[in-house]
């Protein structure tokens, strides 16, 4: 028979257990993560002041306490302080032998939305690159030759026409510079399976960020220092990384502050639509704090061509998004004014590819 112990850390979905005070008396791993803090911190905390459930429930509550009933609420957000509220289904169920002990289980549904969604987006994304990609080549030739042509024309113009010939040449970079990113999806090359020290990647993105497009703004190191190496291909995921950065970089003209946090999430699974699951415990969050993502396009950010910026392309969220779904990872975003963070797991490299000095 299984003990009590293990059915409560089994448990996949954060579980909280409240006191006929409505205090918190005990909680399983992953809803220490989702309320990120312990459970000993948390014992004797008003459960009302930790999960804040925009639904009228606390009276709803007492009733099913005293009725011994339990009590569903789906498709509710659900905040849990500094972070953005998450669209959750909310199930309360009163504890069996106790005396007015309730158990609040959270379900949150972001993951399974987004799981769904990494689907289309990489299926919208073959098909949305591959005539793209078929007719890049083609282009791009035929731009040569008027880049070509127009320097040479520049050679016996006055400076007064400079100016169009000058624009000519610029506005032909630009559009090969937008054909080089298409044809990136049509790399068909799978990332190396390597261990990937992660902070060494981030730690590289930095630096580069610094000295070029986020020369301005301030970047942050919030790291666990005992994060295990990644499965992963570290020229990918740098590419990812500084994407990421740009992107965070952008979205606040330059100035602001962006946060990298790495964590160890133990209990975090991703569970795929033939319903095989993959444990993705190492987390990176991209943090800023910029305006926040435009809300017409929060549900379509990792779609190619979808953009939030004035003259952006809409490929770099897209081919960060391929890429980590070619690593069997999982990316998310939450955004509001003032925040925003973009959050990617990996699973774990296994031991027999991590450098022997550091096994």
């Amino acid at each position: 028979m299984i003990e009590e112990p293990a059915l409560w850390a089994s448990l996949p979905i954060p579980a909280v257990l409240v006191d006929v005070n409505d205090q918190i008396t005990d909680m399983n791993a992953v809803a220490e993560n989702f309320l990120n803090a312990s459970a000993k911190s948390l014992r004797g905390s008003p459960v009302w002041d930790r999960i804040a459930v925009d639904a009228p429930l606390e009276e709803a509550f007492d009733r099913a306490r005293v009725q011994g009933t339990p009590l569903f609420v789906n498709d509710v957000d659900v905040g849990t302080g500094d972070a953005p509220p998450t669209q959750c289904n909310v199930q309360i169920a009163p504890v069996v032998g106790s005396d007015g002990d309730m158990i609040f289980l959270i379900s949150p549904r972001e993951l399974a939305s987004r799981v769904n969604k990494s689907e289309s987006v990489k299926n919208a994304a073959k098909s949305a690159i591959g005539m793209a990609e078929m007719l890049a080549h083609e282009i791009k030739n035929p731009l040569a030759g008027i880049t070509g042509a127009a320097q040479l024309l520049s050679m016996n113009l006055s400076p007064e026409d400079l100016e169009l010939t000058d624009l000519i040449v610029a506005e032909s970079r630009r559009i090969v510079a937008l054909l080089d990113q298409v044809e990136q999806f049509g790399n068909l090359r799978g990332p190396k399976q390597d261990a990937v020290n992660l902070h060494d990647v981030l730690d590289r993105a930095r630096r580069s960020a610094l000295l070029g497009f986020g020369a301005h703004m301030k970047i942050i190191e919030d790291y666990d220092p005992s994060l295990p190496y990644a499965l992963g291909d570290a020229d990918q995921l740098l590419q990812v990384f500084l994407n990421l950065l740009k992107n965070a970089s952008e979205a606040s003209e330059g100035k602001g502050t962006i946060r990298i946090h790495s964590y160890f999430e133990h209990s975090f699974k991703l569970r795929r639509n033939d319903g095989s699951g993959q444990a993705l415990p190492l987390q990176v969050e991209i943090i800023d704090d910029g305006p926040g993502l435009p809300q017409d396009i929060k549900g379509d950010i990792f779609d190619p061509f979808v953009s939030g910026r004035e003259n952006g392309t809409g490929l770099g969220l897209a081919l960060v998004s391929k890429i980590i779904s070619d690593h069997g990872g999982w990316i998310s975003v939450d955004s509001v004014p003032g925040r925003t963070v973009f959050r990617i797991s990996l699973s774990r490299a296994p031991k027999d590819l991590i450098p022997v000095e550091e096994t």
